[in-house]
């Protein structure tokens, strides 16, 4: 390599190296802080989760099954003032059944049973204990006994969430604050703002085991239940990591 050639080569080498400590000096000249965001929301839309289960010996006979039953439970809301669409699914299937059971030579075998469908479904409305023992009642006295759970959850969700990113990052930034004025610096502008976008569940779930309690009321004189449930707040929490310049 000819003299010329190494200079510019070496000239070259120590660029990169001033470029790389000022890169240095620049990545030490911010601050990274996590900022918590805690917010408390008096919930005020109760979900039904229900969830219909059934089995029949031919595919088409357990077609037919669960779209029966569904329209029962559809009839059993509409009587009470939703609309038909007001029940959404969440989820259908329809799967093999099959029981396991022991042959004459004590053998573990499986025999077919039949085709079993499961259908997940919701339906919300405001939290009214009035319409919700009413509810519990049609459901009680229903020709079909879905499994159902109740929630409580909050109408606008967004709203109770963008309420807690600028918590968390009000948190970050006072945090900053501290951690740079304790070493006699000064935050600048925000670098980045990273945050895991994962959902945030506005959902408590203040009764367990709801059905059994429903159906072992001797009311038959009356049209509901007599509901005095408080929900307690719906606590949640998340976090957001700020990058900050330092002056």
């Amino acid at each position: 390599m000819s003299v010329g050639k190494q200079l510019k080569m070496q000239g070259l080498i120590q660029k990169i190296m001033i470029l790389t400590k000022e890169g240095e000096k620049i990545m030490e000249r911010t601050i990274r802080v996590t900022g918590k965001g805690k917010i408390s929301v008096k919930p005020d839309r109760i979900r039904l989760l229900l969830n219909l289960e059934d089995i029949r010996e031919t595919y088409d006979e357990t077609l037919q099954q669960s779209t029966v039953q569904v329209e029962i439970l559809k009839d059993t809301f509409e009587k009470l003032g939703f609309t038909r669409t007001d029940l959404k699914t969440l989820s259908f299937n329809v799967d093999t059944k099959y029981e396991s059971y022991r042959d004459k030579n004590n053998d573990w075998k499986q025999r077919f049973e039949g085709y079993e469908f499961k259908h997940s479904m919701k339906i919300e409305f405001d939290a009214d204990n009035k319409l919700l023992g009413k509810v519990l009642y049609a459901l009680a006295h229903c020709p079909v006994r879905p499994e159902f759970r109740i929630n409580y959850t909050i109408k606008d969700p967004e709203a109770a969430k963008n309420e807690l990113l600028g918590k968390a990052v009000t948190d970050s930034k006072i945090k900053a604050k501290v951690l740079t004025e304790a070493v006699g610096v000064e935050i600048g502008e925000v670098i980045t703002i990273d945050y895991s976008w994962g959902e945030v569940d506005f959902v408590i779930n203040p009764m367990n085991k709801l059905m059994e309690s429903c159906t072992s009321y001797n009311c038959e004189d009356a049209s509901s239940y007599d509901i005095d449930i408080e929900p307690d707040n719906v606590d949640v929490s998340d976090t957001v990591t700020v990058v900050w310049s330092i002056r």
